[in-house]
């Protein structure tokens, strides 16, 4: 069986999924800041139903399918370097590239992950044009990362 084709199509999909999470997560913020202009009992309840959302959103697809992505990532590593023995690639820049924005794509999902809290405690202070500002902030992580790997640049 070719492993390595295995790992790689089980990470891109698992990538898919953390990456579609991470684009609907900022537009839920977007709509729930926006919901502070209008009036009681509409903006509660929609509120509500939008934070049930974002935990749902968060909870069942985005953090489950960013540690699929690590373990699948993890593995692809492992058979790139066969089996542990060689791990010069490692070091080139397109896989620093791709590692630096595995990196902030992560650190990216740790500052949503922290904001969801604070909208559901009311407590944000980011408005719907901060989020919809900063939505395709993993598009472009994803882009640079894509191309590193495909292309396997250096100096």
């Amino acid at each position: 069986m070719d492993y390595y084709n295995l790992a790689r199509g089980l990470h891109i999909l698992a990538v898919i999924a953390w990456m579609a999470g991470m684009l609907f997560l900022p537009r839920l913020f977007a709509y729930d800041a926006e919901q502070n202009a209008k009036p009681e009992p509409l903006r509660s309840e929609m509120q509500a139903l939008l934070r049930a959302w974002q935990t749902r959103l968060l909870r069942i697809i985005i953090n489950p399918a960013m540690i699929l992505a690590f373990i699948f990532g993890g593995w692809l590593l492992w058979l790139r370097s066969g089996d542990g023995a060689d791990w010069s690639f490692a070091h080139q820049p397109w896989m620093m590239t791709k590692l630096i924005g595995v990196f902030l794509l992560a650190g990216w999902h740790g500052f949503l992950a922290g904001q969801r809290k604070k909208i559901a405690a009311g407590a944000s202070k980011y408005s719907g044009r901060f989020w919809r500002m900063t939505n395709e902030i993993p598009f472009v992580l994803a882009i640079i990362m894509v191309l590193s790997v495909t292309m396997e640049w250096s100096f």
